[in-house]
């Protein structure tokens, strides 16, 4: 696995329970293969007696917020008495740099004056989102759970199309909504998740946004089915099911 780095011209800032302990008009971004990128931060720019030597030796939070490279050093990430275990590192082969957690919860951050969750938003990636006239069936387990005519297209640079779909073209009473959350840099927070109960039962398949960021406000309150676990016919075609970073349980919410 290969490392890459390029300047960006924002201003970011990282927050631990408020207190500012990184900022920077200069960042860099880094980009471990198949994983979004992460900023690599010069060491004046963390805030003095933030970073400790850390008391472990590796990442105890979710598989997707730790370094996939091989770590040099790790911190733990401290103001007054809270702490984040090793919520910082560097890289073996970006030694100068100091790479901060962006696990929810942990730290809080902003570029310019937005706040950003996940990671940083990477300049190399384009979402966009069309309304469409395809025919869109979806089953699970052989189960029709969805039919739709007018979908609301939703492209991602590296993913596959998302079909987002109206409520009332979802059989929601072949689903059981869940209490899971997740958040995207560039759609905002999916607030409803549900699950196929099954026979198999497919845990939080299918999820919404109702309020997305205003660049894909088209999706807000319709519903998109994982592609990679359901069995989705467009225009009377069975799709094959893609391979992506969310074929992968851990990437899921819940995903097993």
């Amino acid at each position: 696995m290969a490392i890459r780095t390029e300047p960006i011209d924002k201003h970011v800032r990282g927050r631990l329970d408020g207190t500012v302990v990184v900022e920077t008009r200069d960042p860099l971004l880094v980009w471990q293969d198949g994983f979004p990128p992460v900023y690599g931060f010069a060491p004046d720019e963390v805030a003095d007696g933030t970073l400790r030597p850390a008391t472990g030796s590796s990442y105890d939070g979710g598989f997707f917020f730790g370094p996939h490279l091989p770590v040099a050093e790790w911190y733990d990430v401290a103001v007054g008495d809270r702490v984040v275990p090793c919520g910082a590192w560097r890289f073996a082969d970006l030694p100068d740099r100091v790479v901060l957690t962006w696990e929810p919860h942990r730290l809080d951050w902003t570029e310019e004056d937005e706040p950003v969750g996940l990671h940083p938003r990477d300049p190399h990636k384009r979402v966009e989102t069309l309304h469409s006239s395809r025919h869109v069936e979806i089953a699970i387990g052989g189960v029709p759970v969805a039919t739709s005519s007018h979908p609301v297209l939703l492209l991602e640079t590296d993913l596959p199309t998302r079909y987002y779909l109206r409520r009332e073209d979802v059989r929601l009473d072949l689903l059981v909504p869940t209490h899971a959350r997740s958040a995207c840099p560039y759609k905002g927070e999916a607030d409803h998740y549900w699950t196929f109960p099954g026979p198999p039962e497919v845990v939080n398949v299918a999820w919404s946004y109702s309020s997305p960021l205003p660049a894909v406000s088209a999706i807000a309150s319709r519903i998109a089915f994982y592609n990679e676990l359901v069995d989705l016919r467009v225009d009377g075609v069975l799709l094959e099911r893609p391979d992506s970073p969310f074929s992968r349980p851990e990437q899921r919410p819940g995903g097993r």
